[in-house]
């Protein structure tokens, strides 16, 4: 077989015409008969082109409003028969069915039907193409004699290795496409069956995800490792993924990921200016204040060592005021994530640093968690799928236990410790003071060493932020020894979800101490 087939016929069908004129055109300079269905034989047809229509070809008319125009063996033989086969050319001849050699489909748009907020049932439906994904298939299984293009975006690959051959298409092109035929046919059958899943209440037995690869990284989390970022089309959140980069070289993965981290920390406060430093996935700083300006300091100060290199997060718009807190001293930051940026908070922070990556993620206002998005964790073999974490993480449903009723103040200091250890790797403690984190000890074997971590991260510039300031665990304390530890410290309330044997211990040593304790019933190992 030769590697260069010949196109002398085109059967072309497609939803979105972009660039359709200006292609089909080219093909027609190399000589190639266009067949074509409905609108697009319409639109070929007004700009002067010559074109059959799908029902010349097979001798049906389009019908059942056009359900029913291109499922025919006319066309699916014409597409299918082999060129090297006896047998098959004996029977192409004997039933008068011509050799289609290229199909250019694009299917018929249900992804951006079923992203409408206010689409119908009966309407998604209707999007459901049949005979597309039909032709899309046949072509490229057949690929060894006929070119399947499926998107606008090969037409200059495609025109390309037309004119370099003086009208066939290489076998390494034909390959290429068919396989991107199958990876777009697959997408789409992936996102009917997600959407089918959400009419009904029945969980399904498989699994589907379906992503676009967006982007090559450098590397992965090591210059060793490849690296690339895929996006979910269907996210209807705020994400770093769909994030307009503002300034800044190119993401790396690790920036991604921490990046990512910090935006879902930032986004547990709704009610106040708030700022997230992230550090290796876990946050090192977090604060909420009267303004943004203030909520970064606060954050920053948390642990300045360790933000060094890290990535900051917002939740309001960054303003001059924050911009100038941000780029002052001997700050050295990855990657800044808001909402936005004002022009003139934009310009300072661009001439700050020629590097940092500036992510503009759209208003956090009313953003609610989209709830088709789970929580991925893959393992040699298979993958661990779960919901996210997102329960209500307000004091209002928690037990007050033993001590004194607490103040204002505290239970604001003790809301930001608890959404933070959230999001710190088990064993997770975390002590804060004055509307910001003061210390935290993450991702340590035993609850006691993450404890120590803590007090000592709590202590900066021999200030004792640990004392009168409050702590929360992740999970409950098996023993009293680490309430112990952090009364020592200073600590004057604890919030921790209860549970354990020796809860009695723990309350024993909060009564002792005059120190308040808190329930929430639910903990939040984050692994």
């Amino acid at each position: 077989m030769s590697d260069l087939v010949p196109v002398r016929k085109a059967l072309i069908s497609v939803s979105d015409k972009t660039d359709l004129v200006p292609f089909a055109k080219h093909l027609v300079r190399h000589g190639v008969q266009l067949i074509s269905t409905g609108g697009t034989a319409k639109a070929l047809a007004d700009a002067g082109l010559d074109v059959t229509t799908i029902d010349e070809v097979t001798g049906f008319p389009e019908m059942m409003d056009g359900r029913v125009k291109t499922l025919h063996p006319k066309v699916h033989g014409g597409l299918l028969g082999l060129r090297d086969n006896d047998k098959h050319l004996q029977a192409m001849q004997d039933h008068q069915i011509e050799p289609i050699d290229m199909v250019c489909v694009n299917l018929y748009p249900f992804e951006q039907t079923i992203a409408k907020p206010d689409v119908k049932y009966e309407e998604a439906i209707e999007q459901i193409d049949i005979g597309g994904p039909s032709m899309v298939r046949s072509g490229a299984k057949n690929h060894r004699f006929v070119t399947v293009v499926t998107n606008p975006s090969q037409y200059d690959a495609l025109i390309h290795d037309m004119d370099a051959n003086n009208g066939p298409t290489s076998f390494n092109l034909r390959k290429r496409f068919a396989s991107a035929a199958f990876a777009r046919t697959a997408a789409y059958d992936t996102a009917i069956a997600q959407w089918m899943q959400q009419q009904t209440a029945e969980e399904s037995s498989a699994l589907l995800m379906r992503m676009e690869r967006t982007a090559f990284l450098r590397y992965g989390e090591n210059p060793h490792q490849s690296g690339s970022l895929y996006a979910e089309s269907n996210c209807t959140e705020p994400n770093v993924v769909n994030a307009k980069q503002r300034h800044g070289k190119q993401l790396s993965f690790n920036n991604l990921y921490d990046a990512g981290a910090a935006l879902e920390l930032v986004k547990e406060f709704t009610q106040h200016p708030a700022a997230v430093v992230i550090k290796h996935a876990n946050p090192c700083g977090c604060a909420v204040g009267a303004n943004l300006k203030s909520a970064f300091e606060k954050a920053y100060a948390g642990d300045p060592m360790a933000a060094f290199g890290g990535i900051v997060a917002l939740n309001r718009q960054v303003d001059l005021a924050t911009a100038k807190a941000i780029t002052e001293g001997q700050k050295f930051l990855e990657v800044i994530v808001a909402p936005d940026y004002d022009d003139d908070a934009l310009a300072v922070l661009q001439e700050r640093w020629k590097n940092v990556r500036l992510l503009a993620i759209g208003s956090l206002d009313n953003a609610k968690p989209d709830p088709a998005q789970m929580d991925y964790k893959r393992i040699v073999g298979g993958l661990l799928v779960q919901q996210r974490d997102l329960t209500d993480m307000t004091p209002q449903k928690w037990k007050h236990v033993t001590g004194p009723e607490p103040t204002g103040e505290q239970l604001r200091d003790l809301h930001v410790a608890w959404c933070a250890v959230k999001h710190v790797k088990s064993n997770a403690i975390v002590i804060a003071n004055d509307g910001a984190i003061a210390g935290a000890g993450a991702g340590q074997m035993d609850r006691v060493e993450s404890c120590k971590i803590a007090i000592a991260k709590a202590t900066v510039n021999d200030t004792d932020r640990a004392k009168n300031g409050v702590a929360a665990s992740d999970a409950f304390f098996p023993f009293r020894d680490g309430p112990d530890l952090l009364i020592a410290a200073g600590v004057k309330a604890i919030v921790q979800p209860g549970g354990s044997k020796r809860d009695d211990e723990t309350i024993k040593a909060c009564e002792e101490a005059g120190v308040t304790l808190l329930f929430t019933g639910e903990r939040h190992f984050r692994h």
